[in-house]
């Protein structure tokens, strides 16, 4: 993804490779790179908890895998919830707009002229931007003026969950896999080194996909996770033997 901007003779905007359908795509990005590191950070503090308690591998395992689906169909739920919620919101408001639209156009027209001239129009040229818009489409343009909804491209909230729960899956299978399959002797440090290059990777992919300065994503990102898998062995390590 480049982040490169063009000048007028050789024009090259930083969006264009976003496209057009913005508001899904982000939704499912968002939605896959957090499922990712949650998967991630989860399952690694569960086997590393357990494998701090006990030498033996299979209630690493069990735990491991335990975690993935529990997690993986949490983040899925918890996912379409959310943006069912909020894709219910937009149709109400959507619902609202248009019974305000047919019961007192005028007003509405009005409405939209104030939002134009508040954004830096003159008078009459937002009443002629509004009235065009009007006529070519007045719901969605008082969608898009009033609230920031496109009615022609409303969140969905079955993308979010499906990326949601293949990423936190995706995730969550590198620290089960490399506790489980490394040589005893190295299962701690294997999984160490493996889950902070995985989370490097998650923090540098989210903060490209949101144009941000990555050097702080990726420290945050690598720096949380290993506190948490550290915390998490050093519990289970304290009530392993007590139990």
């Amino acid at each position: 993804m480049s982040t490169e901007i063009g000048t007028d003779e050789e024009p090259s905007h930083w969006h264009d490779d976003i496209g057009e359908d913005v508001g899904n795509r982000l939704n499912w990005l968002r939605a896959g790179v957090l499922g990712a590191n949650d998967g991630i950070v989860s399952v690694a503090g569960i086997v590393m908890g357990v494998a701090g308690a006990t030498s033996e591998r299979s209630p690493v395992l069990v735990a491991g895998i335990a975690g993935l689906v529990a997690g993986a169909l949490s983040m899925a739920a918890g996912e379409y919830v959310s943006v069912s919620t909020q894709l219910d919101s937009e149709r109400a408001m959507l619902a609202m707009e248009a019974e305000e639209l047919e019961r007192m156009p005028k007003t509405e027209l009005r409405e939209l002229a104030q939002i134009y001239e508040r954004k830096g129009l003159s008078h009459e040229l937002a009443q002629q931007v509004a009235s065009q818009l009007t006529e070519h489409d007045a719901l969605g343009a008082h969608a898009e003026a009033e609230f920031g909804i496109d009615k022609d491209n409303l969140t969905n909230p079955w993308s979010a969950a499906l990326a949601s729960m293949v990423s936190f899956t995706v995730g969550a299978l590198l620290p089960l896999l490399v506790i489980t399959l490394a040589p005893h002797a190295l299962r701690i440090w294997s999984t160490v080194v493996a889950v902070a290059a995985a989370l490097g990777v998650a923090g540098f992919a989210s903060a490209r996909l949101g144009y941000s300065p990555w050097g702080r994503a990726v420290l945050r990102n690598v720096g949380g996770g290993l506190v948490a898998m550290g915390i998490t062995y050093a519990v289970g390590a304290i009530v392993g033997p007590h139990v």
